[in-house]
């Protein structure tokens, strides 16, 4: 039996795939495994179930007279066939009796209804109370209705049967195979359609029944004067849908084994119970699930409804979720997914590869990737921590192929407040692969509709549009994320990155320049904060002894100080009392004209060399919970949960992890031990940055001996009695110069109170002129210094000249970019 037209997407959480599935929206889905219907005359047709809408001027005509009625559709959760519109009169709820009447229209919806005869309407008893009679709000449910902690509910509920299914049963049979059900054609002249029974003696009252049951109904009304009437209605119009058309939920499989429909299909049973439960193909479930049903238990699935036609007993559904990284990465640690909800909040996912499924605790493979602790980052390649075929392949979040993930999911406002969070153990498929260059155009251009050739290859399911409205939305939140981040006295010291491009055929650098920081970039950040901060959270809750966290002290205090009483000299007003006090005083003391922004990038990296390097940690070998704290991001707790292909100090997270949500057995390692691993990481990582900017400026240097001599503004960092700092701007390298490589005729060192001074006297290019005499102070946050092959013909304070006579020498390298023998200097900490 084919149904091409008829597909509902269900992948774990976020997923976006389109699967072949059958729907039960509680009396719509018939079941999968009737190829045969006792109603011969409807053998080979197409049927229609639900009524075709009516046409926008019909509405229009028939709001206008008064002979339909708009309102917003609230399906009752505790009783799911009923559901209700407010009556414009202010008088008792117009009622919707199924789902056939609701006509594919979900909760929120603004949908317009027309009355049913009045023969057909609801009976209302005496004793009935308000809640019978009237929808419940989103307010009036219980906290595990609203939530995501469903799966005991979900499960249980009809005896794991769809919800209500379209053949008729003459028998009081409800397998949830749907063994011994028959079709019957819909509507006109329906026999009985069955319904489940939520509680022992109570069956829903929302099954369509025939005129004469109707009509015996609305007689046995009038026949008695303690009964009434409710007025009912039915569908004929959306309006407005409100409804996200996704509902999450878990996958189970049948309960006979023995039937055709256990080797087809499996039940999707949704979190929320105004939503039908569906067959899913076992062909679209995770490739173990029938062998390993058990290991999908905790798993939240999600399916998303894109349309739904009225001869239809399935309806067409996807998600979309994506990867933003640089366009050359090959290890996809990451992935975002977005969804849009009813009442105007998201569902924002991210999706971390599963490592830990793939590297078993206490195996040769554990045993390396510990060792290594991290990948380690080089110009032209990249050493991995562990083998290709995992981090490339096997845990890569690699578009349009199920992979495993860790996900952190919430519900956020517009603004970015979290209202739900939910962690667990998910089967993603990403749609496409987004460089930042990407995402970046699409924020950039946000009515602009991207042409396909602009864009990587996108799964059939999805559209360019789909991924660029997630985009936009996403960006949106983060914006607010960040907005919120920093006014709760988050630091950030923003540093010149270096980056190449280079021969294919030599590897050998072509060219350079400074890798910009954009809102792509920013975007991705803020949701990998976000996670790291929730999962830092859970497993210091589950593990107050053993989680795995990541502290960033504060300041060394003489450097800092040192620091403080420089800036006072100059006549800066600038606030060390806090992190966010230093990022506030960064980003108001500078104006935003050239020189400003070279004085602000010169301060921010003089700012960065107090700063200590965050550091791994166990949580039971700290007493002081103050010693927890980030100081830059101005949390209590924080920890690295995003990167487990490239950092095994996130692979013990993920660990953890598993363990706070039951997945596996509680870690049994004391926190000393944990504490040496931690440690490891940090030589390690430390290690790695290390060669990293070792790296940095050996391709940097290869490309000046090669393409000759460079000219830049820089800026004087610090003088010394021989020599001299710079952070050249456009490159964003540091280098220190010495005196005794220029053509100078003399220098002369001297301090000036506390601050040091440096006179350089130049020798003329002119013999006959004078010597050019230029004195630097101690600190270069006035004009940008011009490194040029000769000094200034008329110096003036600020400005330095640096003669190119060394820079001419033929085959050598300019002593701006010698190398450079100080101690390293070091960058902004990583969070």
């Amino acid at each position: 039996m084919s149904h091409p037209d008829y597909r509902l997407n269900l992948r774990s959480l976020g997923t976006p795939r389109g699967v072949s599935s059958l729907v039960g929206p509680h009396g719509v889905g018939a079941s999968p495994g009737d190829k045969k219907s006792k109603n011969k005359n409807t053998r080979g047709k197409k049927k229609s179930i639900f009524e075709t809408y009516m046409s926008k001027e019909d509405v229009s005509e028939g709001l206008k007279r008064g002979t339909l009625i708009q309102g917003v559709l609230r399906i009752n959760p505790k009783k799911f066939h009923e559901a209700f519109i407010p009556s414009p009169d202010g008088d008792r709820d117009i009622f919707i009796d199924g789902v056939v009447a609701r006509n594919r229209a979900l909760n929120g919806d603004l949908v317009v209804v027309k009355l049913l005869p009045e023969e057909q309407w609801k009976v209302i008893k005496p004793e009935s109370n308000d809640k019978e009679t009237e929808g419940a709000y989103e307010s009036d449910l219980p906290e595990e209705l609203c939530g995501s902690h469903l799966l005991q509910q979900s499960l249980k509920a009809c005896n794991d049967s769809p919800d209500v299914i379209i053949e008729a049963q003459f028998d009081d049979s409800d397998s949830e195979d749907g063994h011994g059900n028959t079709p019957n054609s819909l509507v006109d002249g329906v026999k009985k359609l069955s319904v489940c029974v939520h509680e022992k003696g109570e069956e829903g009252a929302g099954a369509p029944v025939t005129k004469d049951e109707n009509t015996l109904m609305s007689q046995d009304a009038r026949a008695s004067p303690e009964k009434s009437l409710q007025r009912s209605a039915k569908v004929v119009y959306i309006l407005e849908k409100k409804h996200s058309r996704a509902a999450t939920g878990f996958l189970k499989l049948l309960a006979d084994k023995n039937s055709e429909l256990f080797r087809k299909y499996a039940l999707f049973s949704p979190s929320d119970h105004r939503v039908p439960r569906i067959y899913v193909p076992l062909k679209d479930c995770p490739q173990d699930f029938v062998t390993r049903p058990k290991d999908y238990a905790n798993t939240l699935f999600i399916c998303r409804i894109v349309d739904w036609k009225e001869d239809s007993n399935f309806a067409l559904g996807k998600d979309c979720i994506f990867t933003i990284d640089p366009s050359t990465a090959r290890d996809l640690d990451d992935a975002l997914s977005c969804k849009s909800l009813a009442d105007g909040n998201f569902e924002v996912g991210v999706h971390i590869a599963d490592v830990s499924y793939f590297v078993p605790e206490g195996s040769s493979l554990d045993s390396v990737a510990a060792e290594r602790a991290t990948s380690v980052y080089l110009v032209q390649k990249v050493v991995p921590m562990l083998p290709r075929l995992l981090c490339e392949e096997l845990c890569s979040l690699n578009p349009m192929t199920d992979k495993l993930t860790f996900s952190v999911i919430w519900t956020l406002t517009p603004r970015g407040k979290i209202l739900s969070e939910w962690f667990g153990r998910t089967v993603i498929r990403s749609c496409t692969k987004l460089s930042y260059e990407h995402a970046q155009s699409m924020i950039e251009s946000p009515t602009r509709k991207i042409p396909e050739k602009e864009l990587p290859p996108i799964s059939p399911e999805h559209s360019g549009e789909e991924v660029h409205r997630a985009v936009l939305t996403l960006h949106g939140i983060a914006k607010e994320l960040r907005k919120q981040r920093f006014a709760d006295g988050a630091l950030r010291l923003d540093q010149l990155k270096l980056a190449f491009t280079l021969d294919r055929e030599t590897g050998l650098p072509q060219g350079c320049h400074i890798y910009e920081y954009r809102d792509s970039n920013k975007l991705v950040e803020e949701f990998m904060l976000l996670a790291n901060m929730a999962v830092a959270r859970e497993i210091h809750r589950a593990f107050p002894e053993r989680a795995l966290l990541r502290r960033h002290p504060p300041p060394q205090t003489k450097m800092l100080n040192d620091l403080m009483e420089f800036c006072e000299q100059l006549g800066l007003p600038m606030d060390f009392s806090s992190a966010g006090a230093l990022n506030k005083s960064l980003t108001e003391t500078f104006g935003d004209d050239k020189y400003s922004l070279a004085r602000k990038e010169v301060l921010t990296n003089m700012c960065s060399r107090p700063m200590q390097m965050a550091l791994y940690f166990c949580a039971g070998t700290l007493r002081d919970p103050a010693q927890f704290r980030h100081y830059a991001l101005n949390v209590p707790l924080y920890t690295h949960f995003t990167s487990p292909i490239r950092r095994f100090a996130d692979v013990m997270v993920h660990r953890l992890l598993a363990a706070a949500l039951g997945y596996r057995e509680p870690p049994d390692m004391e926190p000393n031990v944990l504490q040496k691993r931690a440690d490891h990481c940090n030589d390690r990582r430390m290690a790695s940055k290390r060669v990293q900017e070792l790296s940095t400026g050996l391709f940097f240097a290869i490309l000046v001996k090669e393409s000759g001599p460079l000219e830049s503004e820089a800026m004087v960092l610090g003088v010394l009695n021989q020599a001299f700092d710079v952070l050249v701007l456009r490159y964003g390298v540091q280098k220190r110069i010495y005196c005794n490589a220029l053509p100078l005729r003399s220098h002369h060192f001297q301090k000036v109170g506390k601050k040091p001074e440096l006179t350089l006297v130049w020798e003329p290019e002119d013999l006959e002129q004078e010597p050019v005499q230029q004195v630097r102070p101690g600190g270069g946050v006035g004009v940008p210094e011009r490194l040029c092959p000769r000094p200034p013909p008329h110096p003036v304070p600020g400005l330095l000249g640096v003669s190119g006579a060394a820079t001419k020498a033929s085959g050598s390298a300019s002593p701006l970019l010698g190398c450079s023998k100080k101690k390293p200097q070091r960058t902004s900490p990583d969070p």
